[in-house]
């Protein structure tokens, strides 16, 4: 499907460069319409949306002039120079814009940037007015050209909300936050009761506001208030990277305030992040990366900004981009260190080159300076999922020890240890840590299944496991893994017509996975059906991942049958 996809992708821009060329003024394109010049620019645009920024900016380059007659080629040119870092080429090619009368929403945006960035507020507010009023086809852009206009016209506090209420209401949530900030840069006093009610929401997660509270104190000199409120917040969200390193900033009297309410140019950067966040979470990333990478030019202090544009690489498949910019993430910090090193190894993995992300992560845990449960919970379950049970177990039983049965990892602890164990083949400590972790949370449905197939494989407690697995069934119906658990469990008390209906439906959602496969051979051959038996035991036996035990026992089944 994919390969359909992008192919489609292909055949689709061909055609629109053919119209493009067969649509413009001959002689506006007497320079371009040589195949080279066709190709450059398809190139560039294909590359551009591959997120390939820099190779897309080498083919746009060859095409001066190209704007004259394609508007849309200046709009795809700005986001290669703005995506690969070049903000002043950005700069000079939207005045050129501007001269030619040939300008957008980007380049006026780029302009009123420029122009905010290098503190002349009065031709910021300008560009950003004329990029309000250009109609770019997306109310979203439309919402931060009106935003950024107001933030660069601040008069008074009434005024300023006045003009926040006239923004549209779709953006409830972003209008909170920008309210927020209009308390916080006038420095009224109910800005502090504003955060505390916007951090009670229980409909949105706005945990990371906790770090705006705390920097809003931290300005005051309240350095104590700021401490306190990291520190409450990380009770709430213990992974949050942004509160870890501000915990570590504070407690290091190393209070560089990355972000100011009472500059427009961060306030303006933080509006243009929640952006290109949103537009992350619906994959459109050349866009999300525009404004993510304008919001990096307004504060550069602001490292966290880079966690995004890294996942963006990621979430692409541009793992060496993403790799360098993590690699650049971790010289900022012990929290920075450890949320970069997970993230390279997980990408190692990818690439599998799981000794090297095993190598990486130990040492960067061996380094960490205060190894607190989370990271030590990280680190074991790292461990775990990479086969080194024998390495995990110790760390997950230092977590363990360290919180009591109500804290939220202590289920998720046992259960990793028990796994471990189980794989180590210690059964007795596997059994009881995975009862523990079932008896702390008893609706884990995974947990259920890897303790009941278990015991299924041992041929014990069989009709138990079968009631516990209709339990994890109806809390993760359609799950593969627990299908394919139930109808064994079926398969094994000989209730052979029931076992196959789970066990088609399982290869069915998990048709290369070779145990399953196997499963679904033997109920067939159970109830009668011996070609279509040996028709799946000989696929599983032909699978590349089917391991050297399993294909022995497949061998005989295709010989003698069960």
């Amino acid at each position: 499907m994919k390969k359909v996809n992008y192919k489609c992708k292909i055949i689709g821009q061909i055609i629109f460069v053919i119209i493009f060329l067969s649509t413009s003024p001959v002689q506006s394109l007497d320079k371009f319409n040589k195949v080279e010049r066709v190709s450059d620019y398809f190139s560039g645009l294909l590359l551009l949306n591959e997120n390939q920024y820099e190779k897309s900016l080498g083919y746009f380059n060859k095409l001066n002039g190209l704007e004259t007659s394609h508007n849309d080629f200046s709009i795809k040119y700005l986001y290669s120079l703005v995506n690969s870092g070049n903000l002043k080429k950005a700069y000079k090619y939207s005045k050129k814009l501007e001269k030619q009368k040939l300008d957008s929403y980007e380049s006026q945006l780029i302009l009123g940037i420029y122009y905010l960035k290098n503190s002349n507020i009065n031709l910021a507010r300008k560009y950003f007015l004329r990029s309000a009023n250009k109609n770019s086809g997306l109310i979203l852009n439309n919402y931060i050209a009106k935003s950024l206009h107001n933030w660069s016209n601040l008069i008074s506090l009434g005024q300023a909300e006045e003009d926040l209420k006239k923004i549209n209401d779709s953006f409830e949530n972003l209008k909170k936050i920008q309210n927020i900030f209009l308390y916080c840069y006038f420095d009224s006093p109910k800005t502090d009761e504003l955060f505390n009610k916007i951090l009670l929401d229980q409909k949105t997660d706005f945990s990371r506001y906790n770090y705006f509270h705390a920097s809003y104190f931290a300005s005051l000199g309240k350095i104590e208030n700021a401490k306190k409120i990291i520190n409450f917040a990380l009770e709430s969200y213990p992974r949050n990277l942004l509160l870890n390193q501000y915990k570590h900033e504070l407690n290091e009297n190393n209070n560089v305030l990355a972000f100011n309410c009472k500059k427009e140019e961060h306030v303006i950067a933080e509006i243009l992040y929640i952006t290109a966040n949103v537009l992350s979470s619906q994959s459109i990333y050349p866009l999300s990366n525009f404004y993510l990478n304008l919001a990096k030019y307004l504060n550069e202090d602001f490292i966290s900004y880079d966690t995004l544009l890294a996942e963006n690489f990621y979430k692409v498949d541009n793992f060496e981009k993403a790799k360098k910019i993590y690699d650049n993430l971790s010289k900022y910090g012990e929290a920075f260190n450890w949320y970069s090193s997970k993230q390279i190894a997980r990408i190692l993995i990818l690439e599998e080159n799981k000794s090297e992300a095993l190598k990486l992560l130990t040492k960067s845990y061996k380094n960490l300076l205060s190894k607190k449960t989370y990271e030590a919970f990280d680190y074991a379950e790292f461990l775990k999922n990479n086969e080194k049970f024998e390495e995990s177990i110790p760390i997950y039983s230092r977590v363990i020890n360290q919180i009591n049965t109500n804290h939220p990892l202590f289920a998720e602890a046992t259960d990793g240890r028990g796994i471990a164990y189980e794989r180590i083949g210690k059964w007795e400590e596997a059994e009881k840590d995975l009862l523990l972790s079932l008896k702390i949370n008893p609706n884990q449905a995974y947990v259920i299944n890897y303790l009941a197939y278990s015991w299924i494989e041992k041929g014990i407690k069989i009709k138990k496991s079968l009631t516990m697995l209709e339990k994890a069934n109806q809390l993760r119906s359609n799950d593969p893994y627990i299908t394919d658990s139930l109808g064994w469990a079926l398969f094994k008390l000989e209730r052979y017509k029931e076992a196959q209906k789970y066990l088609q439906l399982a290869v069915s959602l998990l048709p290369a996975d070779p145990i399953v496969n196997d499963h679904y051979g033997d109920v067939l051959w159970k109830n009668g059906n011996e070609i279509q038996a040996r028709y799946y035991w000989n696929y599983v036996y032909n699978l590349e991942k089917t391991e050297d035990e399993l294909r022995k026992t497949i061998e005989e089944k295709l010989i003698k049958g069960l």
